[in-house]
């Protein structure tokens, strides 16, 4: 009787096939979920940095128009300079004389304004009065100068009339009084006619 016996107790080729497949190293596992959330996150940075700037306008209440309010290149209104007011007489540059004369009859009295350079202010004469200041200016003296002293003057009387003169000619502060009470002191008066009244008598002007 022909007996059978193993010719070997070593296994032979065992197909993978129906076995379960073993896991990852848990290693592995964190390590690919790592990468997946970093390739998430570039592609979704990619795709912020492409979107049209339309998409981040501020759009007004109806939707239509962007308002403005929030772009670099459009200040509120609130930061938006003011206009500056108008200007007035006292604060423009330039001369500007405050003439106040007293005594002097025929609706001569009162204070005037002066300005010049540009002319301006309520004085009767404006470019009359500049223009007498304009030729008594020279170049290092003082065109409201008092008559000096020691001066030789005529025993003569030109009225009660009297003038104070305040204010900035020619860069330098202004403070001069005037009166008529003798010859020096009338033909000072009179050297700055129209600026102050012309109060000679007819046919002297």
């Amino acid at each position: 009787m022909l007996q059978v016996t193993p010719s070997s107790t070593r296994p032979g080729p065992r197909s993978d096939l129906g076995r379960p497949r073993r896991s990852l190293h848990p290693h592995l596992t964190r390590l690919r979920v790592r990468l997946l959330l970093i390739a998430t996150a570039a592609t979704a940075a990619a795709s912020s940095s492409v979107l049209p700037a339309v998409a981040h306008a501020d759009v007004s209440p109806t939707g239509m128009t962007p308002t403005g309010a929030n772009r670099p290149d459009i200040a509120p209104a609130s930061l938006l300079p003011l206009a500056p007011p108008p200007a007035r007489d006292e604060d423009r540059p330039g001369d500007h004389l405050t003439v106040t004369v007293r005594d002097a009859g025929g609706g001569k009295d009162g204070t005037y304004q002066l300005y010049c350079h540009p002319g301006g202010g309520d004085h009767p004469d404006v470019a009359g009065a500049c223009a007498a200041l304009d030729r008594r200016t020279r170049w290092g003296t003082d065109t409201f100068a008092p008559v000096p002293g020691g001066s030789i003057c005529t025993m003569q009387y030109g009225g009660p009339a009297t003038a104070h003169v305040t204010g900035v000619w020619a860069g330098r502060r202004v403070n001069a009084s005037y009166d008529r009470s003798d010859g020096c002191q009338i033909a000072r008066w009179d050297r700055l006619v129209p600026l102050l009244p012309d109060l000679r008598p007819q046919g002297r002007s």
